[in-house]
């Protein structure tokens, strides 16, 4: 009758085991995704394609939330202190996990340590636009006309350390001008100073620059990339004028480190599953980014190297941590 009894409550263990762990299944409540940087800007049309579709298929809620400053560490400050268990997440970029481990001293996260890359959503190359008042047509223009007025020339970004920030201080380096930089909150601001003439040039994401070329608005001059935009192949890279140039931006999904590896796994196999939806892929190549989902030990690996690249390119700027 013991074992009877044993044999019995192993069964109703057993039946029991499938519903624990499915009640244990991510998510069960709302998942708040922090976008480091203003809405309506790049980093937030990622977090917000991502979030739209993710709430479809779980039916829990996926809340943007945008924290900004200080070239999105601010952002990334509060996602590295958050739980480990899957329900705050972070849309990393080339600002906030490639370029701020050189540009701050008193950086309050490490963005290898204290995070766990999910998976990579797209690069997305700059592009040096200029206002339609500037008298350049091409990059060589734009750069002897800068050598003939040292100083009196400025380009916005959407932050210090940001990528276009840093597209800037690598195009001075290597031409050898001096411009201002002039900082703002969100690439919306910058696109909204450059058409009122606040300021001469940008070298802003593709995703906002390229309709202001496309429209006539400002002129394109040069992508930051290594390649010319499937979307726009008459405009030239800067690397045709200025051999080497290559500063591009790229979006990726982040967790606190520490989260577990199932989550991270079942997350990564979503973005995958989200960006190669025809649709999506589509809207991102109209605006010239490069889909790319990875798996989240090949978004380590990227984002490894990323760092290893950005701290070349400041060490080449000159550029102090501030």
């Amino acid at each position: 009758m013991k074992r009877l009894s044993m044999l019995v409550a192993a069964g109703l263990l057993a039946v029991a085991a499938p519903s624990a762990a499915q009640d244990q299944a991510w998510p069960q409540h709302v998942v708040t995704v922090i976008v480091p940087f203003a809405a309506g800007g790049t980093t937030d049309m990622f977090g917000r394609i991502f979030s739209a579709e993710m709430q479809t298929k779980y039916g829990q809620p996926f809340l943007v939330e945008n924290k900004v400053g200080a070239g999105g560490t601010v952002g990334a400050t509060a996602a590295a202190s958050a739980a480990k268990d899957g329900y705050v997440l972070l849309v990393g970029t080339a600002s906030t996990h490639g370029i701020a481990p050189y540009m701050y001293k008193s950086l309050r996260y490490d963005a290898e340590k204290d995070f766990q890359p999910i998976s990579l959503f797209a690069k997305v190359p700059n592009m040096l636009t200029v206002s339609n008042k500037l008298p350049v047509k091409t990059v060589k223009e734009l750069i002897d006309h800068a050598k003939a007025n040292p100083g009196k020339l400025s380009f916005g970004s959407s932050g210090i350390g940001s990528s276009p920030h840093l597209a800037a201080e690598l195009f001075q380096a290597m031409a050898g001008v001096q411009l201002n930089h002039v900082p703002y909150k969100s690439s919306n601001e910058v696109t909204a100073a450059l058409l009122g003439g606040e300021i001469d040039m940008t070298f802003d994401n593709v995703t906002f620059a390229l309709p202001q070329a496309k429209a006539g608005t400002a002129r394109g001059l040069g992508v930051t990339g290594p390649d010319r935009l499937p979307a726009a192949p008459e405009i030239p890279t800067i690397a045709e004028t200025l051999p080497g140039f290559d500063a591009q931006s790229w979006h990726g999904l982040f967790a606190p480190a520490g989260t577990p590896k199932p989550i991270v796994d079942q997350i990564a196999v979503e973005v995958k599953r989200i960006i190669d939806q025809p649709a999506v892929t589509a809207k991102l190549k109209e605006i010239g980014a490069e889909p790319a989902p990875m798996t989240p030990e090949a978004f380590a690996a990227f984002a490894a190297a990323e760092r290893g690249r950005y701290r070349e390119i400041v060490a080449k700027a000159g550029i102090a941590p501030q």
